[in-house]
Formats: C-alpha cells, structure tokens, sequence
C-alpha cells in the first residue's frame, strides 16, 4: 500500500522477527491506538484494527495452500510500520487477538480477514504472581519492574527503565497480576508506564515526567503560520479537576491533602490511592501533595487535535504525524471567528492512526503534564504551593 511518498508496511507477523511477512499489498485498513486515560490515570492496552483483502484465502486458518498455514493462530507478533523520507518509523507493536473472515455477498464478493491485536500490556494482564524472586525492601522503582519482568520473563532487550527516585518496601507477595504490580510501580513513584509503538515497556520516573515539559514544542497553528491540522477539540471542564487526594502505603496510614479554595470554587473532587509500595508515610504525603497542586484548578484545554496527512504539501504534518509520541510538547493554535484564538501548551498522551488507501488521519490526544510546578528535592516531590494543607 503506497501512500503518498511513504510506504505503509507490516512486518513481524510471527512468535519472533526470524519470520518476517510483509502484507502491506493486500492491507484495506489500519486503526491503531495507544494513550493514556486521563480520568483513570493509567496508560491504556495499545489496540490494532487491521482489514486484509484475502482474495486467494491466504488468512484462512483451514487452507492448507495458504503459504501462512500452520502461522494464523492467536498471540502472533504483528508490527506497523510506516516508512516516509526514507525514514521508518514504528506504529504499533503487539500480539494478535483474533482473526476474522467476513464474505459480504455483493457483486464484488470481495473476502476480509480482519486481525485485531493488543500490546503487551495483555501479556502483563494475563500473568498472575505472588512473590517477586528479585524483589527487596530499598528497590527503586526501576529495579522493582525489572524485577517483576524478571519473573514473568519478559525480555530485556524490550524494557526502556528509568529508575527513579522513590524507595520501595518489600515486595507484599500478594496474589496479583503482573499488569497490576508494575502499575503499582509506577504509580508509588509518580511515574508513568506503557509499552510503546516498537513493544517495550517503557517506565518513566517523576522527574523525567517533570523535566520533560521543557522540550521545545512542535508549533500547529491553524492559520497555516506553523503546522496546520484537520480539527482541534477544545474543552472547559472540571473532569480532570482533584482537590483532595488520600494516598496510603502498604502498613501505613492514610495520608491526605487538600485545596480549600479549589473545593471552595469547585466542590469536592477525591483522588484515591492505597497499598503503593513506597516506604514511608511522608513519601506518600509528598505524592498526595504533589498530586493535588497539579490538577487543583482547571482551564480551557486542546483534548485532541487530528492531522490528515493528505493535506497538500504537508511534509512538516507528515513527520510530525509519524514521530510525535507521549510526552512530546506541543502548542496548538486555533483562530476564531471576531479575532480571538484558543492557544495551549500540552503534551502528547495519545496517539490514533486511520489508514486506507485513499486516507490517513492521525489523532493526538493531548493533556497537561501529570506532574506540573514542582521540582525535585533529593528523595521528595519539593511542593512549591503551599496552600495545599496536609492531614
């Protein structure tokens, strides 16, 4: 499938890259979407949609010509690439779900197979454990998810580990799965964790999460001044407003802190959190500090902005489409009617692609940072507000 000047590829449709086919002939469609949850919180399971013409039953499980006969079984490896400038850049990575034929009887009787597929992140969701062999009171963070990938054996050569600044407590040996203890991992320090597009887990610390604001934006502005886009969704709201928020560690008691003037303005808005695995009762009040100061107050925001890659001369568009991930900063402008305009600052923390043969829209959810207005103090978040009161 050619688009445009770049050449839109599937490799990796195996249990490892040894076996390498390349579909990208016969694909229809490809929907793959990664992000956060911003109400949740949590990095979401990256999904993929892909809609294969299969003309010659070539995806068919039961045809013992197909040349991929004895291949088409669940939990396949499937990678999407794109390939543009003679650069290749990495979409989505992940393990194969389901696949799926449909014959519409029309004149045409064209034959589908569609694959669904997910990240890693299933794999991790799918694994229980209870003791983590590697896992030790003083753990930073990045040693603990190593750890925990260390007894699901996830292979090195996948993780992308920062490893923070947050002690951790023994490891509780609770029955659990292994989605939900790096999670726990993640959230204990204030980081963030995710599998990205090339299927590594990736765990960022706090102070990445903080330092990571002060990259140089990529401009969009709809006036044609900077990169201009198909659609931009603002929104006032107090959805993502939390003015009270009550973090407890495993053996600790809760710790709690508020913003009278934002429950003031906005009413209660309680952010819940217990049995992290940080090793002291001030840790978690750093945290519940710290949380609260970055989501206390609410302003107009850009939640999504969506590029059609088939805008005319769009190779700025295109690349920024391509190589933009979570975390990225941008500034969005859009122009209203009367002279005024909307303008944000944010960060990327979503990324979908819709692609045909005739089309391609990339939409970037876009939020503020998770940790906004601190810095780092040695081992503690340094809460530069002080009108967030501590209970």
């Amino acid at each position: 499938m050619i688009l445009d000047s770049g050449i839109l590829g599937t490799n990796v449709l195996a249990d490892s890259t040894s076996l390498i086919v390349d579909v990208s002939n016969v694909v229809d469609g490809i929907t793959t979407t990664r992000g956060r949850n911003a109400q949740a919180d949590t990095f979401q399971t990256g999904t993929l949609t892909l809609r294969i013409v299969d003309q010659n039953g070539d995806f068919n499980p039961q045809n013992p010509a197909s040349p991929y006969y004895g291949l088409l079984t669940p939990m396949r490896k499937v990678a999407i690439t794109a390939t543009y400038g003679g650069t290749e850049y990495p979409m989505f990575s992940g393990f194969i779900t389901s696949y799926t034929t449909t014959t519409p009887k029309m004149a045409t009787d064209v034959v589908y197979t569609t694959i669904t597929a997910v990240d890693a992140f299933r794999l991790f969701q799918n694994s229980q454990i209870t003791n983590v062999t590697l896992a030790a009171a003083g753990d930073l963070p990045g040693e603990r998810v190593n750890a925990i990938l260390d007894e699901i054996a996830w292979p090195p050569s996948q993780r992308e580990i920062q490893y923070g600044s947050t002690i951790f407590q023994a490891d509780p040996g609770t029955l659990r799965t292994a989605l939900a203890a790096l999670q726990t991992a993640s959230i204990s320090e204030y980081g963030a964790i995710y599998v990205n597009a090339r299927g590594s887990l990736e765990l960022h610390d706090r102070e990445f999460c903080i330092t990571s604001q002060a990259l140089p934006p990529v401009l969009f502005n709809d006036d044609g001044s900077e990169i201009t886009y198909f659609n931009a969704v603002w929104r006032l709201d107090d959805t993502l407003v939390y003015n009270s928020a009550s973090i407890t560690k495993i053996g600790g008691t809760a710790q709690v802190a508020q913003d009278q003037a934002s429950i003031d303005e906005y009413f209660l808005h309680s952010y819940t959190q217990q049995n992290l695995v940080m090793d002291t009762n001030q840790a978690a009040l750093d945290y519940a500090q710290a949380y609260v100061a970055s989501r206390k107050a609410t302003q107009t925001r850009c939640d999504a902005i969506e590029l059609d890659l088939y805008t005319p001369n769009y190779n700025d568009g295109i690349i920024a489409a391509l190589d933009l991930d979570f975390f990225d900063p941008v500034e969005i402008t859009t122009n209203q009617p009367g002279g005024s305009t909307l303008q944000q600052t944010l960060q990327v923390f979503g990324v979908t692609h819709r692609v045909t043969p005739n089309s391609w829209k990339t939409t970037f959810t876009t939020l503020e940072p998770i940790i906004d207005g601190f810095i780092l103090n040695s081992s503690l978040y340094g809460v530069l507000d002080t009108s967030v009161l501590a209970y």
